[in-house]
């Protein structure tokens, strides 16, 4: 379960500036166009994107059924898989989005587990918090593991190669 803003677009990236390896993108799509109400859609601006061209590959080596779990929805699969070289991805259609928890956990959190269905699953996002990892192993029957990434920095090798090391463990 991968988030886009922060594991793959770095998005607040110090000082400001793309990070090395990424690449700029300009991207238009249509929930984004909608927030800018004060313009016609013809003349929106675009947004900025920064992702690492080895991200796609890295991605398709592991051995996950890769879905997206962002706020982008199947935005995903129109605006950012193809730029990174990846098919088209199942992705997780959030009945609701940024609403608070009674627990304080993130608003994906329960979603997450509920759309899991008692199956394993890594969920990769920069907005994890501890106590988001806690109540899923408190709930969730299955093995899973919460990468939470630096939305300054991105996905790393280290990231990946953690993915990897808990797909193939034994549990």
């Amino acid at each position: 379960m991968l988030d886009v803003d922060g594991p793959l677009n770095p998005y607040v990236a110090k000082p400001y500036r793309r990070p090395e390896g990424y690449l700029t993108h300009r991207v238009r799509p249509a929930s984004w166009i909608a927030r800018q109400s004060d313009r016609p859609p013809e003349r929106a601006k675009p947004l900025r994107l920064w992702l690492h061209p080895g991200h796609g590959p890295a991605l398709r080596a592991l051995p996950f059924e890769l879905v997206w779990c962002t706020t982008w929805k199947d935005e995903a699969n129109e605006h950012v898989g193809p730029l990174l070289g990846l098919p088209e991805l199942p992705y997780v259609d959030w009945p609701s989005m940024h609403h608070g928890d009674p627990d304080g956990l993130h608003w994906k959190t329960r979603y997450l587990v509920e759309w899991a269905a008692g199956r394993p699953f890594a969920w990769v996002d920069d907005e994890l918090e501890p106590q988001d990892t806690a109540w899923i192993a408190a709930h969730h029957p299955a093995p899973a593991l919460t990468v939470a990434v630096d939305h300054r920095v991105g996905l790393q090798p280290a990231d990946f190669a953690r993915l990897a090391a808990w797909a193939t463990a034994p549990w």
